[in-house]
């Protein structure tokens, strides 16, 4: 027998056949399920040989899923879909929006245009890495660009300026896709790559509070040369420039600091008709209040009992003369004590936020002003009550029968604006620019309020918008904050002797007198802080702002949109 032919039983008995007749030594019998001798057919593999419809061609080659993937479904991503290669932003169905990012606008502007817009309307640049190959980590840009901000927000600075901040550092680390939040105690940012990918949040709670302009000027620049395009500023660079300003010791020590606050007391005191003697007694006053608050400070007493001991120094030291028969006007001591404590700083930011639809922080700015405000109120009340069971006889129209002396008081209030900026912190640079200010403010009241004889609320509303038109235009000559060219300026509009006569009638049993003069005080205080933001705006008015191809500033992205 060959050797094919032995082979062919084996391969029938294999297939679980039977033999066909007449085959040698084999079994004859065979059945209706054998295959024909000459039909070939193909070895099965693997795979069941089970088919439908739905199997795939044999002639097409289809990628296999790696292994452990689950079944895919309607919310799963495309497989070709790479989200470190998908663009950081599509383009809406009308283009993108022509902004201008060149480096002769101011950073504040830039980064409020690119805030105004949606996210998915942000036009984005191609990436620049800033000294690092891979690019900065996530968590690390956003907790600087969390320790900038609360800086600045501790700093009085405004939460529009704070949130536009904040955007900048995150843009110039290529974090295109971040909305920072900011409110009076907290500051949040969020950045999401893509819409596919998770969001990385953190947050940052602002507990302490310290006036420093100086350290605000630094945070400033800091800010400046991030967003500058040709200035490429490492994350730890930035690190450790954060870090000293931080570190940096305040520009003026703790003697400068009270003898500012007496120079204060005095100038305000000669604004409302004040002598020398009235002048000295009133920077004593000033000068010992403020030792009796930094005690009090020192002691870890609120703000509000630091206000109230503050406040009691120069109310008594009025009182005390009076009570000694001095020839003087015991009401000039009491006001210019008020003007050294009246909170103007915390006030324009409060209604600054409030007029740029930040109404959570406008509230609690407010509401800290309040405060301060009911603790000079009880510091002064309580000396005014002992001073009138003590017998003495205060006249609430002492001050307001004085000549009217313009060369002295446009010169107080000079003075008045030049300590005040001491007592800000402010750069020795910014120092007389603000106080020009406050001179150019005072003039504009004296001359519409005297002379034009202008209601005071109206002269004061014109006066506090110079001062808000100049700042803005010094600060964005030197692209810095605005606070250290306004705040000091209107110093000399703060509504000291309206408070003092409402006071002082509350304390002789007057309350509707009284109240009514508060009320003008409350009047006064919020035409200063509209006035400023006013002129804030207008200054705008006459700056190339980028926006759209229209031209038109997106005013209505600031608030609801009504």
């Amino acid at each position: 027998m060959t050797e094919a032919q032995d082979r062919k039983p084996r391969s029938d008995e294999a297939r679980g056949g039977f033999a066909a007749p007449g085959a040698d030594n084999e079994s004859q019998t065979t059945s209706e399920f054998a295959l024909p001798r000459g039909l070939a057919v193909a070895k099965a593999g693997t795979e069941s040989e089970t088919t439908s419809e739905f199997a795939v061609p044999d002639g097409l080659d289809v990628p296999q899923s790696p292994a452990g993937d689950f079944e895919g479904s309607a919310f799963s991503l495309p497989r070709t879909y790479s989200s470190q290669q998908a663009p950081p932003a599509f383009t809406p169905a009308g283009g993108v929006p022509r902004v201008s990012l060149m480096k002769d606008v101011p950073w504040q502007d830039r980064m409020r245009t690119m805030l105004r817009m949606p996210v998915t309307e942000r036009p984005a640049p191609e990436l620049v890495r800033k000294a690092e190959e891979e690019g900065p980590a996530v968590p690390r840009v956003l907790d600087l660009t969390l320790r900038i901000g609360e800086l600045l927000l501790a700093g009085g600075e405004g939460a529009e300026d704070v949130e536009a901040a904040m955007f900048a550092v995150c843009r110039s680390y290529g974090l295109d896709r971040c909305e920072p939040t900011v409110t009076f105690t907290l500051l949040s940012i969020s950045y999401q790559p893509s819409l596919v990918d998770d969001p990385v949040t953190a947050s940052r709670t602002v507990r302490r509070r310290a006036t420093d302009y100086t350290r605000l000027a630094a945070v400033f620049q800091l800010v400046d040369d991030l967003s500058d395009p040709e200035t490429q500023t490492s994350l730890e660079e930035s690190y450790r420039r954060l870090a000293e300003i931080r570190r940096n010791r305040h520009p003026y020590p703790t003697w400068v600091l009270t003898a500012a606050s007496g120079l204060l007391a005095g100038a305000a005191s000669v604004l409302v008709g004040g002598d020398l003697v009235v002048f000295v007694a009133a920077a004593l006053g000033a000068m010992l209040g403020d030792r009796l608050a930094w005690l009090s400070a020192g002691r870890g007493l609120p703000e509000f009992y630091q206000f109230t001991v503050a406040a009691m120094p120069p109310a008594a030291i009025g009182i005390a003369l009076t009570l000694a028969h001095v020839d003087v006007k015991a009401s000039a001591v009491v006001t210019g004590g008020l003007f050294a404590l009246l909170p103007g700083r915390a006030l324009v930011a409060g209604v600054q936020d409030g007029l740029t639809g930040f109404y959570i922080t406008a509230a609690a700015r407010l509401l800290e002003v309040m405060y301060f405000f009911v603790g000079i109120v009880t510091g002064v009340l309580l000396m005014l009550y002992v001073g009138v069971q003590l017998g003495a006889h205060l006249n609430p129209d002492a001050a307001l029968g004085s000549a009217h002396r313009p060369l002295w008081q446009i010169g107080a209030s000079m003075l008045l604006s030049l300590t005040f900026a001491v007592l800000l912190q402010q750069e020795r640079s910014t120092v007389l620019a603000v106080t020009l200010n406050g001179g150019v403010a005072w003039t504009v009241y004296g001359a519409m309020r005297y002379t034009g004889d202008i209601s005071p609320v109206a002269s004061t509303a014109v006066a506090a918008g110079l001062v808000g038109l100049f700042g803005q235009l010094l600060s964005r000559y030197r692209f810095a904050s605005a606070l250290p060219y306004t705040t000091a300026a209107i110093g000399p509009l703060l509504p000291g002797s309206a408070t003092y006569f409402g006071l002082l009638a509350i304390a002789q049993n007057e309350v509707d007198k009284g109240l009514v003069s508060l009320t003008k005080a409350a009047a006064l205080a919020m035409a200063i802080a509209i006035g400023v933001n006013l002129g804030s705006e207008i200054s705008r008015l006459f700056l190339r702002v980028p926006g759209g191809s229209a031209g038109g500033r997106r005013a209505a992205k600031r608030t609801r949109g009504f």
